[in-house]
């Protein structure tokens, strides 16, 4: 990307997705690097969600962006851009898993949450091992909390104890064994805060970011290209 052009993305950042999407269909074709800069994380995650191999996502990616810029004027506002984009990376993802004999149907009525509820729910490698690691990172932070805590969360939520079998084995009455339940939920939500970020879990590097962007880019200008020539 050249410095003009970076000037001129800097400067428009801060636009609404639609903003953007309308000065692209005017003409600025090089403003649709904001918008795979904004939601690469997204896609991403999503695409990873579903078929769970590094190099085909970005291939899913690229292509899920070059077929949204060719029917960017088809896009009728309906939904936000970004549910827009995302159904057409699952789409692709679907295309991905069907070569794989994966099977995963979405939906056409789902919502974006369904359709990532649906997608998070695919049990793959990937997921076994993220849920392999933050099963470690709540043992770890369940050790963590002082025994009168410990014992109340691991009897009530692990072991799914009443309240009344609780206070019995415990000796407690049943507003101490609610109290301790809740000091113990608030000390693991601080605790868990500490141990790990969502934002780190599977993270879209910069350097990623900028070579997809400027794949992307460059098939937008053979796009452009390709029209001139004909």
């Amino acid at each position: 990307m050249d410095k003009a052009n970076k000037q001129v993305i800097d400067a428009t950042d801060a636009l609404s997705d639609n903003e953007i999407i309308a000065r692209i269909l005017s003409g600025e074709m090089n403003l649709y690097a904001i918008l795979v800069k904004r939601y690469n994380q997204r896609l991403y995650r999503v695409a990873m969600s579903i078929i769970n191999n590094d190099s085909d996502v970005e291939d899913v990616m690229q292509v899920a962006y070059i077929k949204a810029f060719e029917n960017l004027g088809k896009f009728e506002h309906r939904s936000a851009f970004s549910t827009w984009l995302t159904r057409i990376l699952i789409n692709e993802c679907l295309l991905q898993a069907k070569k794989r004999n994966q099977s995963l149907t979405i939906n056409d009525n789902m919502s974006e949450n369904e359709i990532y509820q649906r997608s998070s729910n695919n049990q793959t490698p990937l997921t076994s091992m993220l849920n392999s690691e933050l099963k470690t990172i709540l043992e770890k932070a369940i050790g963590l909390l002082p025994d009168k805590y410990r014992m109340v969360f691991i009897m009530r939520e692990l072991e799914n104890m009443s309240i009344a079998e609780t206070q019995e084995c415990l000796d407690l009455t049943e507003e101490n064994v609610k109290v301790r339940l809740n000091r113990a939920k608030a000390m693991l939500r601080t605790s868990l805060t500490s141990l790990y970020k969502k934002e780190d879990l599977l993270s879209f590097h910069l350097t990623r970011c900028d070579r997809i962007t400027e794949a992307v880019m460059k098939g937008i200008a053979q796009i452009k290209l390709n029209t001139l020539a004909n």
